[in-house]
């Protein structure tokens, strides 16, 4: 087992650090018509320009303010429809010979216990998911040789080999280090979704300074990472950035920079945009005494701003979050988050008092699957495990087809309902299958009547008579 070598010969970065902190600087106090303007564009479905979100988050007056966070509610809705997404991370191994200060995993952490699954280990974790429901799964791993590209490739195979009843893995995302084009092509083969690389910072200085070691010490290989991945087949990527390690202003622009970069280089965004605030981590100083705090009111405006700047991403809200943010952020355009976590590693099958030692950071929602699925159809969502667009084809530059327009609302709605239908037959408690129906029946009744739901209807009583994996 090896890690690829590093080779950033000939790259330079995309990220314009003066540009950013001049437009930061020139579009203070902004005009309200302007504001307005820049609302009304996103709400056409158009990706917003560097001048226009450093606008938005310059705006300060809390009118204005609200207007922007109606307008992330509105796209939204538009875009995606009432659809919230649900998958659980699975941590996979948290060695690691990178040393980054935020980070419980990192190699300097003495008394963090090392533990990578075993397959039988990883069997045992799938079964314990698929008993509580869940169908999409993020393996997340620490970055050492242990888990190269083959070790990836074949803890991928594993979790879509185990079947539980009626319980399956229909797609696995990746989190994980970045890797040079053969390592994806491989991974590729797996027959992964989305591979997420997070930058953790755009700030090029902060970034040294917080990965004093380590491969990921080496910031053109990380941020050129998935620029690989594209290059190896993989055109279904996701960024993101650690919010408190540097100025969240600074951080929002860089995540449009690089979305902007993948327009231009490949022609397709992210996927996915992620967004985690820095929380408590074994002992880290820095998590301890965050230089960049992010208060719970610029965190909600971060993310309504993110929505706006890039209406046809979906953006990713974690456990990380309580409850309380979680309940309002949702409604500003997240459309993917996840539930009944448990980040230790081997934590889901078995009960570990020294869980936290094997974990990367605090979690702050502790709320099962269920309880998260019936409080969210409660407030009017419709939880979703559909993983259609995957296997449908509809990835990358013809995801893209869909999204920008707002068309993948079409297919987004139905294939909703229909998982949803199946985790409350299978898994729900009575409590949160009686609201997940209710909820159902008010999609249907808002759809218009017609072939396409004529066709839903023949498919929603196939799986209320058994049949499983249902998509459009």
């Amino acid at each position: 087992m090896s890690l690829p070598k590093i080779n950033t010969e000939g790259l330079s970065s995309f990220i314009p650090t003066d540009k950013i902190e001049n437009l930061l600087k020139s579009t203070i106090n902004p005009d309200k018509s302007r504001v307005r303007e820049i609302i009304a564009k996103s709400l056409d479905k158009q990706r917003l320009d560097p001048e226009e979100v450093a606008v938005l988050i310059n705006t300060s007056d809390p009118t204005l303010i609200e207007e922007i966070k109606q307008g992330a509610r509105d796209l939204k809705t538009k875009v995606y429809g009432n659809r919230i997404v649900l998958f659980a991370p699975l941590y996979i191994g948290n060695e690691c010979i990178n040393d980054c200060t935020y980070c419980g995993f990192r190699k300097s952490n003495c008394d963090a216990l090392r533990k990578t699954l075993t397959m039988d280990e990883l069997g045992a974790e799938i079964e314990a998911l698929e008993d509580r429901g869940h169908k999409r799964l993020i393996l997340v791993y620490g970055e050492h040789p242990m888990y190269d590209a083959q070790f990836i490739h074949d803890t991928v195979k594993k979790a879509y080999s185990v079947h539980k009843g009626k319980g399956e893995i229909r797609r696995v995302n990746i989190n994980a280090a970045p890797l040079d084009e053969e390592g994806y092509k491989l991974v590729k083969s797996a027959g992964i979704g989305t591979y997420q690389v997070f930058m953790e910072t755009y700030h090029e200085p902060t970034y040294r300074e917080v990965h004093p070691s380590g491969l990921k010490s080496d910031y053109l290989w990380r941020l050129h990472g998935l620029d690989r991945a594209f290059r190896a087949g993989i055109d279904d990527i996701g960024i993101g950035a650690l919010m408190g390690l540097y100025d969240w202003r600074f951080e929002v622009m860089g995540l449009l920079y690089h979305t902007i970069h993948f327009e231009e280089t490949f022609g397709v965004g992210p996927h996915t945009i992620s967004f985690p605030r820095i929380e408590p981590a074994q002992g880290s100083e820095l998590t301890e005494n965050i230089p960049w705090e992010v208060s719970d009111e610029d965190f909600t405006r971060l993310v309504a701003i993110l929505r706006l700047a890039v209406p046809y991403t979906g953006l990713i809200l974690t456990c990380r979050e309580s409850i309380e943010v979680r309940n309002e952020v949702i409604a500003y355009g997240v459309s993917q988050i996840d539930a009944g976590s448990d980040i230790g590693v081997g934590a889901y099958a078995t009960v570990d008092p020294e869980s936290a030692k094997k974990s990367q950071f605090v979690l702050a929602d502790g709320r099962s699957l269920d309880q998260v699925i019936g409080e969210l159809a409660d407030a009017g969502y419709l939880p979703s495990f559909c993983t259609a667009c995957y296997r449908a084809g509809r990835t990358g530059e013809h995801f893209m087809e869909f999204a920008v327009p707002g068309f993948v609302k079409r297919y987004c709605t139905p294939n909703a309902i229909l998982t949803l239908l199946e985790f409350l037959d299978d898994y729900s408690s009575p409590e949160t299958r009686e609201k997940g129906l209710r909820q159902i029946q008010i999609e249907l009744d808002a759809m218009p009547d017609g072939e396409k739901k004529d066709s839903l209807r023949k498919k929603i009583e196939s799986v209320k008579n058994g049949e499983r994996d249902l998509y459009y």
